[in-house]
């Protein structure tokens, strides 16, 4: 299940950010909006503004202002709630039946009437397409879609998969008019019809332009009378620039770690403002379990005794991001400190040391660290060369980094020529399943030839087959902890997010969270 999260990560600070919505259940939004126009500046591109497509952040970003969902996450929660559907929910005990029975009155932004039907094309025709660069994926559990009438709309599922409500309340949930979009390819024209908050006007390769969308009926009241993006495509230094002469309102993913930490130093002798909230990026060290060297678990106790990540956040991230202890990360449901509580919060040479001999490892280890430059950011490899130095200094390794660019990178780790490798994560939806699933489930994304049948095999489905999320924590309590015992990843940190704003500027907190959907209408300006 993987879409812009294909390992995206790098603290906002060295190359990025990421971002959310109120549940809509009555028809009491303010369609004209209110206030200013405002203009972002943001590193990422849209590369699609059809959702059957377009599985990045800029993309997504344009899907949940200008379509509506199913289901949608309230600010600062992590639990889904009715967007377009009046309610939902899971019938029978095995999560395998999903119904929704969809408001009144919604209509498109052409004014065409939004049907069960609507909604029945919409994952119907995403699942058709199945395009590489979409959301299919997250998808892939509907066996069947019924419209028993205009309002209804029941989803069979091949197995039990109580996430699916996360998973279909953004942008892989988007529904599309069935008279604007082709069943069986992508719209290619560059334009959006949607029911969501906003409208696409227009959109280039330097910006693109939306207006509140007078069709839309939901909660939402727009704060705003519209918002332009303007594409800096990873160029930092331009996108500091214009925001510190106010040719845009408030900078949103790009800006440089060591920016960030300037201007929140110093937001009195500026007129800029940073904004931080949570976030739910991650980042870890893997390990490849067949290597000759990183395949044997006392060399990778020993580096999890060595790694510094306190280090690693100062000299590198410039405080843009916290130590992380598991793979769920804080913020998430589930989370625990399974790394710390084994191997600590600073490093152990000793420990590292006795874990070695024990096992008869007396020579230094020769090992190497792979990176990428191009998808993580330029701090990847700073990264790397930081945590080489600190294996080295221990006495314990010889250690060297070895960098590539990142479509070497992935043909070198699926082919499993390296034996320990760097990899970012940015989430689908903000459930532990989705920092496990991914890593340890079927055809997982790591590559790294680890396989646990206890959690494969028992924990996963059982996860799965829990519309309560929280019973599946003792579960997830279970993994995390197997995790940490066999160490076939080393959690590094987790992400915070950040956006720079010119001080008239207010409501960027309630899209600084977990569950990764920016709300354009909850931004206004003085």
């Amino acid at each position: 299940m993987m879409r812009r999260n294909q390992w995206l990560a790098a603290p906002l600070g060295a190359a990025t950010a990421a971002a959310l919505l109120s549940g809509c259940g009555s028809q009491d939004g303010s369609a004209a909006g209110s206030g200013k126009g405002v203009v972002m500046g943001i590193s990422d591109k849209v590369k699609s503004t059809d959702p059957a497509s377009g599985y990045d952040p800029g993309s997504w970003l344009l899907f949940n202002n200008v379509f509506q969902s199913l289901l949608t996450f309230p600010k600062g929660g992590t639990t889904p709630e009715p967007d377009a559907a009046q309610t939902c929910g899971f019938e029978g005990a095995d999560s395998k039946v999903y119904k929704c029975v969809l408001r009144a009155g919604l209509k498109f932004s052409n004014g065409d009437s939004l049907t069960s039907k609507d909604v029945k094309f919409s994952f119907e025709r995403t699942l058709k397409i199945n395009d590489a660069n979409g959301p299919a994926v997250m998808l892939s559990s509907i066996a069947g879609i019924e419209t028993p009438d205009e309002k209804t709309v029941v989803f069979r599922l091949k197995t039990s998969d109580a996430t699916f409500p996360s998973k279909i309340a953004a942008g892989a949930g988007a529904i599309v008019d069935h008279t604007q979009y082709p069943a069986d390819k992508l719209r290619t024209d560059g334009k959006a019809i949607g029911s969501g908050v906003y409208k696409l006007d227009s959109i280039s390769d330097k910006s693109a332009n939306f207006s509140v969308n007078d069709s839309y009926s939901g909660k939402a009241k727009p704060k705003n009378t519209g918002v332009t993006m303007k594409f800096f495509n990873d160029d930092q230094a331009a996108l500091k620039k214009v925001l510190e002469s106010g040719d845009v309102d408030f900078a949103f993913r790009g800006l440089a770690a060591k920016d960030i930490a300037t201007l929140a130093h110093n937001t009195g002798e500026q007129k800029v403002e940073v904004v931080q909230g949570t976030g739910a990026e991650v980042q870890h060290l893997v390990f490849n379990m067949n290597d000759p060297v990183a395949g044997k678990l006392p060399v990778r106790k020993a580096i999890a005794y060595l790694v510094d990540r306190e280090a690693i956040i100062k000299e590198v991230y410039d405080g843009t991001a916290t130590s992380l202890y598991s793979v769920v990360p804080a913020g998430i449901a589930s989370h625990n400190t399974a790394f710390f509580d084994r191997y600590g919060g600073s490093p152990q040479v000793e420990k590292a040391k006795s874990v070695l001999r024990a096992a008869n490892l007396t020579n230094k280890v020769k090992l190497t660290l792979n990176s990428t430059p191009t998808r993580y950011g330029p701090a990847t490899d700073q990264e790397l060369q930081l945590i080489a130095k600190q294996l080295n200094e221990s006495g314990l390794f010889d250690v060297d980094v070895k960098s590539v660019e990142f479509e070497q990178y992935e043909k070198d780790i699926e082919a499993g020529k390296y034996g320990v490798y760097v990899k970012g994560w940015v989430p689908d939806y903000p459930d532990a399943d989705n920092f496990t699933q991914p890593f340890f489930g079927p055809d997982n994304v790591l590559h790294n030839n680890y396989d646990n049948k206890e959690i494969s095999g028992t924990i996963i489905p059982s996860t799965s087959a829990k519309s309560d999320r929280t019973a599946a924590t003792t579960d997830f309590t279970r993994l995390q902890d197997i995790v940490a015992d066999e160490i076939p990843l080393l959690p590094l940190w987790q992400g915070k997010q950040y956006a720079v704003t010119r001080q008239n500027v207010t409501g960027l907190q309630w899209s600084l969270d977990a569950s990764t959907v920016f709300r354009f209408w909850e931004i206004s300006k003085g």
